[in-house]
C-alpha cells in the first residue's frame, strides 16, 4: 500500500510538471547557435523516453549535444543517402510492427506525429550515430597496457560473482517468543522441517532453502553481513529486523574469487573502451560548445 501511495504521488508530481511545462509551450529551454530548444520539446522528449520530471536537465543536455553534433555534421558536409534511411525504416517496421507499415502509421497518428516528421527525426538520429562512430567509437580502442592497468586496479570488479545457498527460518514479530524453543529443537529436528513448520519465509515450503542467490538482491544488508561471517554448514545467530527474526543456515558459497586476466578479458576490454569513449565524448562536446554559442534558460 505504501509503495502504491508513493507511486501515485510521484505520478501526480510528474503529471503536474508536464501540465506546467505545457503552459510554457513557447518558452525557450536553450539556444544553440541559431537553433533553439523549447521547453515543450524537452517535455516531449521526456515523455518519449518515459523519464520523470527529475530528468529534465539531463534530457535537455542530451538534446543540446544532439544539436551540436548535427551542426558539426553539416559543417563537415556529412550526408545520409535516402536509400540508407529507407532501409533502416523497413528494418524497424519489420521488427517492431511485424512488417505492417499501416501499424507504424497508426502508432504515429496516436502520438500525433506525422510520418515526414518522424522520418526526419530518424535521419537526424542516424547522422548523429554516424558522427559519433567517426569521431569516438572507431577510435576508442583498448591497448594491452590499459587493459592490464584496469585489471590490476579493480580486483573486486573482476571477481567471479559471489553467490550463496542458505536456509532460512523467519519468524513474524508476534512469534518472536519461539526463538529459544526453535533453537532447542534444532538439536533433534532437521532445520528444513522446522522451517516448514514455523517459518513465514516465502520459501518455507522448500524447507526455507534459497539456492544459489546473490545475497544483496534477496536479503537485507544485516542478513547478508551475518551470512558472510558464517562458515559453510553452520547455523548463525538470530538476526532481528523491525521485529522480524531470521535464523540462517549457510549451505554453500561460490564465487568471490578473482578471475584470471584471460577469463575477464572481454569485460576488461569493454570497461576500458567505455572509459575512453566517455572521455573522448566529453572532450568532443567541450570543443563543440566552445565553437558554438550555447545558452540554457
Amino acid at each position: 500500500m505504501k509503495t502504491m501511495n508513493r507511486f501515485f504521488v510521484m505520478f501526480l508530481a510528474v503529471a503536474a510538471f508536464f501540465r506546467a511545462a505545457a503552459l510554457e509551450v513557447d518558452a525557450l529551454a536553450a539556444k544553440i547557435g541559431t537553433e533553439t530548444i523549447l521547453k515543450s520539446d524537452v517535455v516531449n522528449e521526456m515523455q518519449r523516453r518515459g523519464e520523470g520530471a527529475e530528468k529534465y536537465a539531463e534530457v535537455l543536455e542530451a538534446m543540446i549535444d544532439h544539436k551540436l553534433i548535427l551542426k558539426a555534421a553539416l559543417e563537415s558536409k556529412m550526408t545520409m543517402q535516402n536509400w540508407v534511411i529507407e532501409n533502416r525504416i523497413r528494418e524497424i517496421i519489420k521488427k517492431a510492427f511485424g512488417g505492417d507499415r499501416n501499424k507504424l502509421m497508426a502508432t504515429l497518428a496516436m502520438q500525433k506525429i506525422s510520418y515526414p516528421e518522424w522520418a526526419a527525426k530518424m535521419k537526424e538520429d542516424m547522422i548523429v550515430a554516424a558522427m559519433r562512430w567517426n569521431v569516438i567509437d572507431k577510435n576508442a580502442q583498448a591497448s594491452p597496457s590499459e587493459m592490464r592497468k584496469e585489471y590490476e586496479e579493480n580486483p573486486s570488479k573482476y571477481s567471479a560473482e559471489k553467490r550463496v545457498t542458505v536456509s532460512v527460518i523467519l519468524l513474524k514479530p508476534e512469534d518472536a517468543s519461539k526463538r529459544d524453543e526453535i533453537r532447542a529443537m534444532l538439536r533433534d529436528i532437521d532445520f528444513a522441517q522446522l522451517a516448514k513448520r514455523y517459518s513465514a519465509d516465502s520459501h518455507a515450503a522448500e524447507g526455507g532453502l534459497w539456492k544459489d542467490v546473490k545475497c544483496e538482491e534477496v536479503f537485507n544488508s544485516a542478513v547478508c553481513k551475518e551470512i558472510a561471517a558464517m562458515p559453510r554448514g553452520t547455523i548463525g545467530q538470530w538476526v532481528e529486523i523491525d521485529g522480524w527474526n531470521f535464523l540462517l543456515r549457510k549451505e554453500d558459497e561460490t564465487g568471490g574469487v578473482k578471475r584470471s586476466f584471460l577469463e575477464a578479458y572481454d569485460d576488461i576490454e569493454r570497461a576500458v573502451i567505455e572509459k575512453k569513449a566517455k572521455k573522448m565524448y566529453d572532450a568532443w562536446m567541450s570543443r563543440l560548445r566552445k565553437e558554438t554559442y550555447v545558452k540554457v534558460y
